[in-house]
């Protein structure tokens, strides 16, 4: 398979998503532009949360890109502090008011951001997402930094299970047992730090170079296109 920016994977929901996106975790500066720049660059995918605090400067950047939403993917995340039904209900829209727009707004995908609120929430904040799917304002849901653990107790509740679970996963952090369970499920996995956050001795891992050489390519793109 091809790797760009408008590499896609089909979702278990019946929607694709782009198979490399801009993170936008710590960025804080000017998330707006940083946006603007990738999308100009080919990128349709942007990740955000609602703990990074720029789900609005993501918005604006949609807005001001004039490109059509439906040929952007825009990912968020509910954390831990909102997790619970209710609770989580409630951050979806507010998710969606501080991405803004003309109201009829919606996330491509979103996120329970962490499972360490404990089982009882992770469990309501996840049938939340599931009622917010429902009715129209996630076209699709999924967890992030779930273990297995986590993954079944959704299978022994009886809820649909998630279309993606974004996690660490790198060279130097495999989590095989994750990814075994996920492809099992056909939950699919989406990495962040592919590529290592540039970390001196890690991007330039000589066993990472020797490879990225051999099938001429850089350490990053090598990394960021790994599958």
């Amino acid at each position: 398979m091809a790797c760009t920016a408008l590499t896609l994977y089909l979702l278990r929901a019946g929607y694709t998503i782009p198979l490399l996106g801009l993170g936008v975790y710590k960025n804080n500066e000017n998330p707006t532009e940083a946006c603007l720049a990738a999308f100009r660059a080919g990128y349709r995918h942007v990740d955000s949360a609602m703990r990074y605090g720029n789900e609005a400067q993501v918005g604006e950047a949609v807005r001001r890109s004039g490109i059509p939403r439906s040929e952007l993917f825009i990912t968020s995340k509910v954390f831990n502090s909102s997790h619970g039904y209710e609770s989580a209900l409630a951050a979806v829209d507010k998710s969606l008011a501080t991405f803004g727009g003309d109201g009829s707004q919606y996330f491509d995908l979103y996120l329970l951001h962490d499972p360490t609120a404990g089982k009882e929430k992770r469990l309501g904040a996840w049938r939340a997402l599931i009622e917010a799917k429902k009715a129209g304002k996630l076209r699709t849901a999924g967890v992030s930094n779930f273990g297995t653990k986590h993954l079944n107790e959704i299978v022994a509740a009886g809820l649909e299970l998630p279309a993606v679970n974004q996690i660490e996963l790198h060279p130097f952090c495999q989590q095989k047992d994750i990814v075994d369970w996920c492809r099992k499920h056909d939950v699919l996995i989406q990495a962040y730090s592919p590529v290592l956050r540039m970390a001196a001795g890690k991007i330039d891992h000589p066993t990472i170079v020797k490879v990225a050489e051999k099938v001429r390519s850089s350490p990053i793109v090598l990394l960021a296109c790994a599958q």
